[in-house]
């Protein structure tokens, strides 16, 4: 409240001034132009502003204007501007503000406005602006940083509440007013490096004050010791498997990008950038253009740090191998030398080679790249199957089987006779058997006597061939045989064959022919007609050649292989059975056969040819074939295979009259 009060004193000459004198006028003209020329004169007498002399910024403060004498209007004013009437002050900031008040007193002359001496009023800062300080002042990229806004109150404000918040440029951090003065930062990057502040304010009364800018320097650290580590440990994979990369760095800081590189290419094989030490990249299903060495870059602006190179190794299964074979001809003979390679075309190495035939093993060979031979020399033996199989760590795998089949000359063959002996009866059936012991199928076998194509048998599948001969007395000598497989002809030993039996010449053997033929053609109408013919000529023709041997049956032998002399055998009904004999008329070149054909019948099938003869006529056939040589013996001893074919087409049937006969 201002207090207001006016003194009383006398009226400043009330009649003077209704009525002046002459005298005095001059005097009152001079006091009119002293109060004309100082209005504003100094009324801090009658006037003064009240206030307390020390506050706290925010503080309620009172102003109060004293008026000595009777007062009017007052007013407040604040830096020559009027303020509200009976102004109270609620809060006030540091700062030079003046203060007054204004007033109309009563005086002399009348109300006259009155101002008091201006104020100014001692404001105490309530607590000062904060300062922002960081804790480290300069981090380390990707450290912590712990901000403080740090300011206090005075003891006499104590109980006054503070509250904070912190700023990054413009952006509010944390969750906003917090009580605490400080705000920590877990991590700060290089991107975090700006200008920080923070404010600080009272609730009640409301003061809010804000710290100057700080500039936040964040320190980064070069990338260092770059390692690059591969998963599997040391590199060794097998094809198909997946391959880890994994680059890391000891030291840095800051976002990093990491790149990883094989070995002679350009391009990366991979590029990631993050806020870690460490970074991976996988590849997947490697194969064999993947093996190489490999290495790894990290960089995080300060430029790009290389690891060292890593070698990775891939292992790879082998596999299925060819098996080829090598021979200097066509067909593989025995003696060749033959070059068996076994490949396979892919494998890690060392790859171990190994060569079968027939499932056993004929020697093995470690390779460490490409392919592996195995040389041997060909043997009848090595006919058949051959294989070979690859093996490195990562298995086994087998080839497909190749047939070699070894062409074999054949070898020397040998001939046999069955029955075995050296010795045989004419009439006999020989089987000549010829055998080679050696010798590659289809083998064909060739047959002689002395020399003469007898005739030729084949073995498709190997083995040995027979070939049957009946034997007639001529074949007495020497027989052999060939073999032949298309690789030469080999030949047997002579081997001697003596026949054994009756009288053998060329011309006993050539009428055996010729009367099989005639029997086989004629028959027995045949035969009894030339009988009944010899008999009407027998008496009139009968040769009176002197030396003539006899043809009468009581002078034949009877050979005992043509004779049916065993009663257990029922003969047939009617059966022709020929004999037969040589003779020879003298000094003649004629030779005569003498053929006696007889007929048997149940009643006399147990009787001897000679005691059959005796009761019926035989019937008697002759065939004249000319000589060849006068000399039995030496016809026999000169012999040919010509002179057998001449002799076999020289003959012809005659009537021989034989005086035994007519007895």
């Amino acid at each position: 409240m201002s207090s207001l009060w006016m003194e009383n004193k006398p009226s400043f000459g009330e009649t003077d001034l209704l009525c002046p004198q002459p005298r005095q006028f001059p005097m009152l003209l001079w006091l009119l132009l002293l109060l004309i020329l100082a209005p504003g004169r100094d009324q801090s007498d009658k006037l003064t502003l009240q206030a307390p002399h020390s506050v706290f910024e925010g503080d309620e403060v009172v102003l109060r204007c004293q008026a000595r004498g009777e007062a009017r209007e007052i007013h407040f004013y604040r830096n020559e501007y009027q303020i509200q009437p009976n102004f109270t002050l609620k809060s006030v900031s540091r700062n030079d503000d003046k203060y007054h008040c204004s007033a109309l007193m009563r005086g002399f002359w009348g109300w006259k406005k009155e101002n008091s001496k201006h104020l100014t009023i001692q404001i105490q800062e309530l607590f000062p602006p904060p300062m922002l300080i960081s804790r480290p002042f300069s981090p380390i990229e990707g450290s912590p940083v712990t901000l403080k806004c740090e300011t206090w109150l005075p003891p006499q404000r104590s109980d006054i509440q503070l509250r904070f918040c912190f700023f990054r440029k413009d952006e509010a951090l944390g969750s906003g007013w917090n009580s605490s003065p400080e705000l920590k930062l877990p991590t700060v990057w290089s991107e975090d490096a700006e200008s920080y502040w923070c404010q600080a304010e009272t609730v009640t009364p409301h003061i809010r004050k804000r710290s100057l800018r700080s500039q936040l320097y964040v320190q980064r650290i070069p990338v260092s010791d770059v390692n690059l580590e591969i998963q599997p440990p040391e590199g060794q994979l097998t094809e198909g498997e997946n391959l880890l990369l994994i680059c890391s760095v000891a030291k840095g800081t800051g976002t990093v990008t990491f790149s990883w590189h094989r070995e002679g290419t350009v391009r990366s094989l991979g590029r990631k950038t993050q806020r870690s030490l460490s970074a991976e990249l996988q590849i997947l299903t490697v194969k064999e253009s993947d093996a190489g060495r490999y290495y790894c870059a990290a960089d995080n602006i300060h430029g790009p740090v290389l690891s060292k190179l890593v070698r990775v190794t891939l292992s790879i299964p082998v596999s299925r191998p060819v098996l080829t074979v090598m021979s200097p001809r066509m067909k593989a003979m025995v003696g060749d030398v033959v070059e068996l390679h076994c490949e396979s075309q892919s494998g890690s190495p060392p790859i171990l080679y190994r060569f079968y035939h027939e499932n056993v093993t004929l020697g093995s060979s470690s390779v460490p790249s490409g392919r592996a031979a195995f040389k041997f020399s060909l043997t009848v033996e090595h006919s058949g199957n051959y294989s070979c199989e690859a093996e490195n760590s990562l298995g086994v795998q087998h080839s497909d089987r190749v047939i070699i089949s070894v062409t074999v000359p054949v070898s020397h063959p040998v001939v046999t006779f069955s029955p075995a002996g050296t010795e045989a009866v004419v009439g006999d059936v020989l089987e000549l058997h010829c055998e080679a012991q050696r010798g590659s199928p289809p083998i064909l076998y060739w047959f002689y006597y002395k020399n003469v194509t007898l005739g030729s048998r084949e073995a498709p599948f190997g083995g040995g061939a027979s070939f049957n001969l009946t034997l007639m007395a001529e074949h007495s000598g020497n027989f052999s045989c060939g073999a032949d497989n298309g690789l030469g002809v080999q030949h047997s030993e002579m081997v001697i064959l003596s026949i054994i039996g009756p009288p053998s010449n060329k011309t006993f053997l050539i009428t055996v022919g010729v009367t099989a033929g005639l029997l086989s053609i004629l028959g027995l109408a045949a035969t009894a007609a030339l009988v009944h013919h010899f008999r009407t000529r027998r008496n009139s023709e009968r040769p009176s050649i002197t030396g003539t041997p006899s043809c009468s049956p009581r002078e034949f032998q009877e050979p005992s292989r043509t004779s049916n002399t065993n009663p257990q055998e029922p003969p047939d009904p009617v059966q022709l059975q020929p004999v037969y004999d040589n003779v020879n008329p003298r000094d003649s070149d004629l030779v005569y056969s003498e053929i006696w054909s007889t007929q048997h019948t149940k009643e006399n099938s147990a009787n001897s040819p000679r005691k059959h003869r005796e009761d019926k006529e035989p019937t008697v056939i002759y065939s004249d074939v000319k000589r060849a040589y006068p000399d039995d013996s030496a016809g026999q001893a000169s012999i040919g295979d010509s002179d057998l074919e001449d002799a076999a087409e020289n003959y012809e049937n005659v009537p021989c009259i034989l005086p035994a006969l007519d007895h």
